[in-house]
């Protein structure tokens, strides 16, 4: 390790193994054992959210179209998501971590980062630390677990992956280097499929290939990337484990297993997350007036594009028809998506200038209509209501 700070850091990675199908499993004992596909009627144009590892043996993946799922694995048990009883069960996983130190940045819903440098007088080295978090979560919960322990983010992250499910990897500054070298290039943070491909044409295959390159080399070829990477092969990375301040955006995005350029589709899976979006919102009980959606596409380039609208909003159709056209203003990236985003933030924030799309006297009752729905949703599943087809603007069916 070439920073003595990080020869002193701690860091442990948590990552749920298989989350909202492991939920499903322990909520339903019928179902262990067996492939089972988070995400809704394998007939709709959704995508899955996840699955169990018995359905990944079948090729199923997290964003694979429904559709395709139910090819691979016809016997699949497919199950709507329920992500109110999903919070409730990450809640309680990362009240967990809480008990060990106040430094747990979450990354996701079933995941985060623990900094245990400074907790290990109290509870031991980290090692023990993580077997004690693990061993709760399976006891307290239920439900299993991956963790990575290294001197840095980075490493953590990559350690849990290396064995899932339930792996346990610990990297060391003496021995990571061992595990980086063979890895292919891909698992560096920062390499999407074009960036993989410009190394493969420099003849960067492996992280050991990579890092015994000059940095200049690799920043002339690949900018301040090359920098980012040459670091990461070496095992560096300073970032401190941050955790959350108050909640500035509420928001979800998928990354789709295959590039897609059906702009249909593509509307059919922006309706989904302003659906789970608004209904967070409401859970919250916020409201927000900037609508953001973020597309990546197949050349890994970002593009943000948002809105702020005068009155604020939790209603889906109002999140979903200003993502809509911000998407197509921005052409939907230009070219085929690789990653769709949709969040709404400016909680308390100025006022805009575009106008709402239900008129006042509407819009009293289209609430009333999503706190039935939300009713029936809490007690019955997310998947207890679907919509049949899409909302409409200028006559064009989206769905």
């Amino acid at each position: 390790m070439k920073e003595g700070q990080n020869r002193m850091r701690q860091i442990i990675h948590l990552d749920m193994d298989a989350f909202f199908a492991a939920i499903e499993q322990h909520d339903n004992p019928d179902y262990r054992g067996k492939p089972v596909i988070v995400g809704g009627d394998p007939r709709s144009r959704g995508v899955v959210s996840t699955c169990s590892y018995e359905a990944r043996k079948f090729g199923v993946r997290s964003a694979m179209p429904l559709r395709e799922a139910a090819r691979l694995c016809p016997h699949g048990i497919f199950v709507p998501g329920r992500m109110r009883r999903y919070q409730e069960v990450s809640e309680q996983v990362m009240a967990i971590l809480r008990e060990y130190t106040p430094l747990v940045e979450q990354i996701s819903i079933d995941e985060a980062f623990m900094d245990v440098t400074g907790c290990q007088a109290l509870f031991g080295p980290a090692e023990a630390i993580a077997r004690n978090v693990v061993d709760r979560i399976r006891q307290n919960l239920g439900l299993s677990a991956s963790v990575g322990i290294a001197p840095n983010k980075f490493l953590a992250k990559l350690a849990s992956d290396l064995q899932k499910p339930a792996g346990f990897v610990v990297l060391t500054p003496e021995n990571f280097q061992t595990v980086l070298d063979p890895l292919p290039v891909k698992r560096l943070w920062g390499v999407g499929p074009q960036t993989e491909k410009e190394l493969l044409r420099m003849g960067i295959e492996t992280i050991s290939q990579l890092r015994r390159l000059p940095v200049d080399y690799l920043c002339k070829n690949l900018g301040e990337l090359g920098r980012q990477l040459y670091q990461l092969a070496n095992g560096i990375d300073e970032r401190p484990v941050m955790p959350p301040e108050e909640a500035k955006s509420v928001g979800h995005e998928v990354t789709f297993q295959e590039d897609n350029s059906d702009e249909e589709f593509l509307a059919s899976v922006l309706l989904a997350l302003a659906d789970r979006v608004a209904r967070r919102l409401r859970q919250a009980g916020l409201k927000g007036r900037t609508v953001t959606v973020k597309i990546r596409n197949a050349d890994f380039k970002t593009i943000t594009r948002s809105r702020t609208l005068i009155v604020p909003t939790d209603f889906e159709e109002e999140i979903y028809q200003n993502a809509l056209e911000l998407a197509e203003e921005a052409k939907w990236g230009h070219g085929p998506v690789r990653l769709l985003g949709v969040s709404i933030s400016n909680f308390t924030g100025e006022e805009g200038a575009q106008l709402t799309l239900f008129p006042e006297t509407n819009r009293s009752e289209l609430a009333e209509l999503h706190r039935a729905v939300d009713r029936l949703r809490d007690r019955f599943g997310e998947g207890i209501i679907t919509r049949g087809s899409l909302i409409k603007r200028d006559g064009r069916r989206r769905g």
